[in-house]
């Protein structure tokens, strides 16, 4: 047998009082964030666990698993020096339109093809419930939530399971592009676990996808390292614009259209 101990010099053998299992990482520690990684990063998609369930749950975890406070107090301290950012939290603007209020917006128009895939899969606007924010993570997040789907449409992520990608890899880069980098790391749990589920998977499981779920990767990448900051963006402001003449308005760079959906139909 071939002899690998030059590869384990360094470990270090860690005492401890503890009866449970306990390390540096908060994220480790918790049993259902362990549980969710080992599910979700390793398992085929099957009708009895659809896959939008995924995110939910890992959603309610993080919101206990992380330190929320540390998050408000390194939005405060990036805000003293970010007076764009600063003015984005004060105004405070949060979306009130609904699904109708989008119907007479032009088929070639952002708000019209927002319309289109909301009529076309029976959504309403809020997939997530609205709620009134207490705090700045708490109104980052929201905002986050309400502009997801039109980040979909203006990045060029198709509407389909390995389309995710795009939003998710724009975001994870732009934030690390336009904020400190423990600030972005704190914001970017979530991403960073919900997409590499889909790449994972893609792997393990679907490997005739991967050039495919390795592009989206890299087109969503691209669009965030090129792009204006993508949180503070008022998309709703574009609605009556194409999607081109949306990303000029709003500074949305490095956008390259790909399908997704043909590969995502064969993840059964």
């Amino acid at each position: 047998m071939a002899d690998y101990s030059y590869l384990m010099r360094g470990i270090k053998t860690v005492e401890t009082d503890s009866s449970v299992l306990v390390s540096s990482s908060r994220y480790l520690n918790d049993a259902r964030v362990r549980d969710w990684v080992a599910t979700h990063l390793l398992r085929r998609n099957g009708p009895d666990v659809p896959t939008p369930s995924d995110s939910i749950q890992l959603v309610q975890i993080l919101r206990e698993v992380q330190d929320i406070d540390h998050i408000n107090a390194l939005f405060a301290a990036e805000r003293q020096k970010n007076p764009a950012l600063d003015a984005w939290f004060r105004e405070g603007f949060v979306s009130t339109f609904g699904r109708d209020d989008l119907k007479h917006y032009g088929p070639d128009t952002v708000g019209g093809i927002f319309y289109a895939q909301l009529t076309g899969n029976d959504l309403q606007v809020d997939i997530v419930p609205p709620f009134t924010p207490r705090n700045d993570f708490e109104y980052f997040q929201l905002r986050a939530g309400q502009t997801h789907d039109l980040e979909h449409i203006l990045g060029g992520g198709g509407f389909d399971f390995i389309g995710e990608l795009v939003p998710c890899y724009m975001r994870l880069t732009n934030l690390f592009v336009h904020m400190s980098p423990e600030l972005a790391g704190e914001l970017s749990a979530f991403s960073i676990l919900g997409s590499t589920r889909i790449i994972t998977r893609a792997v393990l499981h679907y490997p005739q996808t991967w050039l495919v779920v390795q592009d989206a990767v890299e087109r969503g990448a691209k669009v965030g390292r090129d792009s204006d900051p993508l949180y503070m963006m008022r998309y709703e402001d574009v609605f009556d614009l194409t999607p081109d003449q949306a990303r000029e308005q709003l500074g949305v760079r490095g956008v390259r259209m790909a399908d997704t959906a043909t590969a995502s139909a064969q993840w059964c």
